[in-house]
């Protein structure tokens, strides 16, 4: 069950039973579920076991990276862009409840959504290109840690030194 947002326990992370880690058509491994604003800047970071399926993590992540309403702000965006992995019909009505449009193409076999944007989608991309930057850093794309919860936090260490660099080059 994903954290109560706003309690203590929110900013707690938990370590899985399974450390995360686990076998997937790719070898031993684990997968970072990563939101990332437009801008490239990480919102979120969650890791699962390398098994396990995307859309199980959906909510989870999305939870972790909803910001407190200031005044006249949005807390959530307006849309969602996710891969063929998250098209599913629950994580469809999930978005629908909260207001958000989903940006999901859809998989082989299933209906064609009314309206797509392509546009939308392809400014996707930016996600793909985060990950990229981020893999980059040796502990990151072979996960020296046991624990889930130092890889995540390895994650946050990455993230926080990615944006120093780009707002010290803004001041200078």
């Amino acid at each position: 069950m994903p954290p109560r947002l706003g309690g203590p326990e929110a900013l707690q992370v938990q370590e899985p039973p399974d450390h995360a880690l686990g076998r997937s058509r790719g070898g031993f491994g684990t997968k970072a579920h990563l939101v990332t604003d437009g801008h490239g800047t990480v919102l979120a970071v969650w890791a699962t076991a390398g098994q396990r399926h995307e859309s199980q993590a959906f909510t989870t992540v999305l939870l972790r990276a909803k910001r407190p309403r200031r005044v006249g702000r949005r807390c959530w965006p307006r849309r969602v862009g996710a891969d063929k992995g998250y098209s599913y019909p629950g994580i469809r009505a999930w978005l629908r409840r909260r207001g958000l449009g989903g940006v999901i193409p859809t998989r082989k076999g299933q209906r064609r959504a009314r309206s797509f944007d392509r546009a939308a989608y392809r400014r996707r991309s930016r996600v793909e290109q985060v990950v990229g930057w981020y893999k980059e850093c040796r502990a990151l794309a072979t996960r020296y840690e046991k624990l889930a919860v130092n890889y995540v936090a390895l994650w946050m260490v990455a993230t926080i030194e990615k944006l120093l660099r780009r707002y010290s080059k803004v001041l200078n």
